[in-house]
């Protein structure tokens, strides 16, 4: 779906949170803040701020960037390069939503990256689940929602770090996904959205880029 000369592209399309709500100017904030350039201090929840409001301007914001950087190596990642959705050997990823698709199931990774996408979109579009309206209560079960699209969307960087990272370096894309990533681990460090379990198909880019300088 995309091609190095175009990496604006995205692999679903891209969620927009209403202008003139709170949580556009919490984007808008959290633009501010990452411009700064200082990670760890940009997913601080900012004083005085409802930390379920914060946690889903920053989800919707991780699924429009995991959704171009995907969609930038969308090309290479076929069922037949990747006819499992993997992260290295030791990894694989079943699918399943509980709904639609009740009993875990073994697709292709463009597959399984469609299913993932299409749920995630379905969650974040849906007002009862991820509210955006002025004075709508988040759900009492929206933190467990959020840790599991985090969770879910972290398998999109694992895949892409194992299996398309030559992808990424051809497109000249590394900066971008690093610093994506980067941004993503220090968020869900900071609120323990995702558990450790979770992330040991990265965990030793995890160290890495823990010992950098944010």
């Amino acid at each position: 779906m995309f091609s190095g000369k175009d990496s604006s592209k995205t692999f679903r399309p891209k969620k927009n949170i209403p202008e003139g709500t709170h949580q556009y100017e919490l984007m808008k904030h959290a633009a501010a803040t990452l411009g700064s350039g200082n990670l760890r201090e940009a997913v601080k929840l900012p004083d005085g701020e409802d930390v379920n409001e914060w946690i889903a301007v920053n989800t919707v914001d991780f699924f429009n960037q995991i959704n171009m950087l995907y969609g930038s190596i969308s090309d290479n990642c076929t069922a037949e390069s990747c006819p499992i959705m993997s992260a290295g050997p030791r990894f694989e990823y079943h699918w399943a939503d509980g709904l639609n698709v009740k009993k875990p199931i073994k697709c292709p990774a463009p597959k399984y990256m469609d299913y993932l996408m299409s749920w995630v979109q379905e969650q974040l579009d849906d007002e009862s689940v991820f509210p955006s309206k002025v004075g709508v209560s988040f759900p009492k079960n929206f933190m467990s929602t959020a840790k599991t699209i985090l969770k879910r969307l972290f398998r999109v960087y694992a895949h892409i770090y194992h299996q398309h990272f030559p992808s990424v370096i051809t497109l000249g894309e590394e900066a971008h996904i690093n610093t994506s990533f980067k941004h993503f681990n220090f968020f869900i460090a900071e609120f323990n959205l995702v558990e450790k379990r979770e992330l040991q198909p990265l965990q030793e880019l995890i160290d890495k880029l823990s010992l950098q300088d944010s």
